[in-house]
Parts: C-alpha cells; sequence; structure tokens
C-alpha cells in the first residue's frame, strides 16, 4: 500500500478532547507531541475526497460504561459539544470532509453510526490516532477489522497511560490486525 485512495480512506481520532489530553502520565508520546501528528495528518486531509472522523467520548450520566472491574475506573471527562475537540480544524467550518461521533464505549463502533457515516461514503481504509492506544484505539481497530475495514495504525499519533502498554499493543496487536505506520510515512502516502 503506497498511496492511499483518498475516496475510499477516512481519518478516524479517538478521543483527542481537551480533557483527556491535559491528563497527566501519557507515554511513550506526550499529548503535545500527539496532538501535532493528528494535526498534520488533518491538514493534509482538509477538503479532500477522505473523511476526517473526530470521535468524542460521551462516556459520563446514564449512559456510562460501569463494567464490574477489579481495577478502579478512570473517571471519564465530561465533552459538552464538538468545540472540545484538541485542536481549531475539528470544527473549522471551512473544512468540509469533518464529522463527529460521540462514543459510549471504549471503541468507536458499536453504539454508534460510525459504520453507517463510512460506507455510505465508500470507505473501506481507516487511518486510526488517538488516546489511549490500549483502550480506545485498540477496541477501535478490533471493531473495524470485524467490520471488514483495513486499519493502518499511525503509532506516533496515538499515546497511552503506560508506555510499554502501548509498545506491546502496536508490536503485537495492531501489526495482527493491519497496518503500522508512522505519521512521516501516511504523509507520504496522501
Amino acid at each position: 500500500m503506497n498511496k492511499l485512495d483518498l475516496k475510499k480512506t477516512a481519518l478516524v481520532m479517538i478521543d483527542l478532547q481537551k480533557g483527556i489530553v491535559a491528563r497527566d502520565g501519557l507515554a511513550p508520546y506526550s499529548a503535545a507531541e500527539v496532538l501535532e501528528k493528528n494535526e498534520k495528518i488533518a491538514e493534509k486531509l482538509a477538503n479532500t475526497d477522505a473523511l476526517i472522523v473526530c470521535v468524542h467520548v460521551k462516556n459520563y450520566g446514564s449512559e456510562a460504561l460501569r463494567p464490574l472491574t477489579d481495577t478502579p475506573a478512570i473517571m471519564p471527562t465530561q465533552v459538552a459539544d464538538a468545540s472540545d475537540f484538541a485542536f481549531p480544524l475539528a470544527y473549522d467550518e471551512t473544512v468540509k470532509n469533518v464529522i463527529h461521533v460521540k462514543k459510549h464505549n471504549w471503541g468507536a463502533f458499536h453504539g454508534t453510526d460510525l459504520d453507517v457515516q463510512l460506507r455510505r461514503r465508500g470507505i473501506d481504509t481507516i487511518i486510526l490516532t488517538g488516546i489511549a492506544t490500549t483502550i480506545g484505539c485498540d477496541t477501535t481497530a478490533r471493531e473495524a477489522i470485524q467490520h471488514g475495514y483495513a486499519v493502518i495504525a499511525v503509532e506516533d499519533a496515538m499515546t497511552d497511560f503506560h508506555a510499554q502498554f502501548h509498545k506491546d499493543d502496536v508490536e503485537y496487536i495492531f501489526k495482527r490486525l493491519g497496518k503500522v505506520r508512522s505519521t512521516a510515512e501516511v504523509l507520504e502516502m496522501i
């Protein structure tokens, strides 16, 4: 896969909300590094045939995901509207190929209209980025594969709360689900 067919490609950015990127302890990349990489990809795709998908977590209130676990949950950050995304392009009205999806679970497919939005546009490939690698990104990648999409995980445009978890997921999970590329490689493919 040297070049992407932009008519069949979507950039799916997971949970790059102000409240999430403001959290301490992200690794191996800082929030600023991840945002910079996502902005570069999004800017290159702005007003092209590709689709840019800003996925927001809305996991509070009555629809909150509350599994019974052995580990205390990290309390989610509330989302008021689309303007909470961490960089301006996400709600720039001059960019016509951006949509917003609110998710209530770890993955961006279950319980959302993401699959419908992608299918109606003929999308078959997703470029996956965001926070956190082992939660929202991993779950979305698995769901995407189950829905028949090709996945390109952008290793340096996502991060986690544990550097080793990020490294292991990229090396042992994403490479089994699709392709792993750097931001520079994805920009070349565009």
